[in-house]
């Protein structure tokens, strides 16, 4: 079952894959990571002013990184505004995915957790760097297949 933008993204030649209706009814729309830049510039273009959030999560042990881009069209005089969930799909070996922070700043700090916790690259990113971790940390902690140091604290023994 295909939404109103995915209807409207098929009308105008753009690929994407309709991956059907969350819980509360919004689309969802499964994008590759080469046309992911063109389309969210369209979005923006057609309307979507607003990214609400941006988050990142792991598939499956050894298998792919998401992207996931939660946007909201707002106009004047809407008492409820249109809201569409986009998904970019990332192999976990070079897991490279253009940077939407020059269409939304609001992907700045959201883009830069992504990287930290799962180490997906967001290209033309202008502060892509360690935003929770220690730049000297080794890994992606939020990744199924990351292995957790061995730690050994120094605790006080009151």
């Amino acid at each position: 079952m295909q939404g109103r933008l995915s209807t409207w993204l098929i009308k105008h030649g753009l690929v994407h894959r309709s991956l059907g209706f969350d819980y509360q009814g919004i689309e969802t729309l499964q994008i590759k990571p080469e046309d992911w830049n063109s389309i969210a510039v369209i979005l923006y273009v057609y309307g979507y002013n607003y990214l609400r959030a941006q988050c990142a999560y792991d598939v499956a042990p050894g298998g792919l990184l998401a992207s996931v881009y939660h946007l909201t069209r707002i106009e004047y005089s809407i008492d409820q505004p249109e809201e569409i969930c986009i998904k970019v799909f990332v192999p976990r070996g070079n897991p490279r995915i253009p940077s939407v922070f020059w269409v939304w700043k609001s992907a700045d700090f959201q883009e830069r957790e992504s990287y930290d916790m799962l180490g997906i690259h967001y290209d033309t990113h202008p502060r892509l760097k360690r935003i929770l971790m220690p730049e000297s940390w080794i890994g992606w902690p939020l990744r199924k297949d990351y292995i957790a140091p061995n730690f050994f604290e120094i605790q006080d023994a009151h």
